[in-house]
């Protein structure tokens, strides 16, 4: 049954979102990591796949072997769509930097976590310092830590493995 007021029947005519996601996703072979020289123009480049996505990229950074970003997804698009196309396109892309990244991929797998509107400023200050934590805490750890701060249920067998 639909609200009605003063004879006037309301539908809602729009769909409207604005989900705030954190992904992070890490290199399948160790031997093809992220170099520094190609690091950022890497990460405009996921930003332009996550604008053709009709998504909003917030802030993408990382270290040699996983990324993380923020974005703000489409309305249109599932998130396991969203990070099929990041990375399947960003690999390819990627090789163009010569022999280094021939055997470039991405591990199948990824973490998807919201983001409440009112924690976006933390998460992007997190995001940022990558290069900081990372030198007192492995990706493992890390990750690890959002699985359970998010109450997630895993099998650690099948964690770090494709």
């Amino acid at each position: 049954m639909r609200p009605e007021r003063a004879g006037k029947t309301t539908t809602m005519s729009q769909s409207l979102s604005k989900l705030f996601v954190h992904i992070i996703y890490h290199i399948k072979n160790k031997n093809a990591y992220i170099r520094k020289e190609e690091k950022n123009e890497l990460y405009s480049y996921i930003g332009k796949i996550i604008k053709d996505l009709d998504s909003i990229p917030i802030l993408i950074n990382g270290v040699e072997n996983h990324v993380h970003i923020l974005c703000v997804m489409s309305k249109n698009i599932a998130l396991s769509k969203l990070i099929e196309e990041i990375k399947k396109n960003s690999s390819r892309w990627i090789k163009k930097f010569g022999p280094h990244y021939s055997c470039f991929e991405w591990q199948g797998g990824y973490g998807g976590f919201s983001v409440s509107p009112s924690i976006c400023e933390k998460t992007k200050k997190y995001i940022e310092n990558q290069e900081e934590r990372h030198k007192k805490i492995s990706f493992q750890e890390e990750y690890l830590l959002f699985l359970k701060e998010y109450g997630i249920d895993y099998n650690e067998k099948y964690l770090w493995t494709d």
